[in-house]
């Protein structure tokens, strides 16, 4: 489990957000084509962390297979922001070689901007290899990591019905338990995907149950929200009618 004290670029307020969030796209599809492929596979190998950081980062807009082994490579560059800028732009050019340099870079990088790029890039991966980091992530590391790796979870949805029935408790425990109501609220979003892809057995009628509880009693309202619209998504029989006896009554 991580230290969240440890994390000196994480503050209380910015902590559900990366470096790369706030900065503009480095072009507008309106005004100016895309990066250039050829001239920023070369930067890729640049000396300076900038050019490199900038390369990785095109890849975040461009799709290109040609990147992804470079990408893998400056996973263990030694900025942080071309780390972080690698994961991402793996998650836009995913590969099955990528999946296990991700898990490795997840177990060990003190940086919590890389570790939430590198669950964005395993969700993307929708490999079944993802699904016990990204379950160990939602459960252990920070909040910032934790609200991602719940949405990853979701693409376990594109593996096969294995990866869906080993997500659902993870998510299921995190929608209960996690103190963070984001982190909950992307739990059951998340459940309500998986749950389309389930047939009614026991492992459906849990997750329901936990929608419906995060429903009825979660104190936060856009949990409530999102378990709601999960439901709903779903077509679940109990929970629409439980949706319907609590708005009648007034619950909202």
């Amino acid at each position: 489990m991580y230290d969240e004290d440890d994390l000196s670029l994480l503050d209380a307020e910015m902590e559900l957000e990366s470096p790369l969030d706030s900065l503009a796209p480095l072009t507008a599809e309106s005004e100016a084509p895309k990066p250039d492929p050829e001239a920023m596979l070369a930067l890729l190998d640049n000396p300076q962390p900038q050019h490199r950081m900038l390369a990785a980062r095109a890849f975040c807009d461009i799709e290109d297979a040609r990147a992804t082994p470079h990408l893998i490579r400056l996973l263990n560059d030694s900025c942080p922001l071309v780390r972080v800028s690698a994961a991402y732009g793996i998650g836009r050019n995913p590969s099955p070689d990528a999946v296990e340099p991700l898990i490795n870079q997840l177990n060990r990088d003190w940086n919590g901007y890389v570790r939430k790029g590198v669950v964005w890039a395993l969700g993307n991966c929708r490999d079944q290899r993802s699904l016990a980091p990204l379950a160990d992530a939602l459960k252990t590391d920070i909040s910032a990591v934790r609200l991602w790796a719940a949405s990853a979870l979701a693409q376990m949805a594109q593996v096969n019905y294995e990866a869906v029935l080993g997500a659902i408790p993870p998510l299921i425990e995190a929608l209960v338990k996690d103190p963070i109501s984001a982190v909950r609220s992307n739990s059951a979003w998340s459940l309500g995907q998986l749950c389309r892809e389930l047939p009614s057995n026991v492992v459906y009628a849990t997750a329901i149950d936990a929608l419906i509880q995060a429903f009825a009693e979660d104190s936060d309202l856009g949990v409530r929200e999102d378990a709601k619209a999960a439901m709903l998504g779903v077509g679940d029989p109990r929970g629409l009618q439980l949706i319907e006896t609590l708005e009648q009554e007034g619950w909202f």
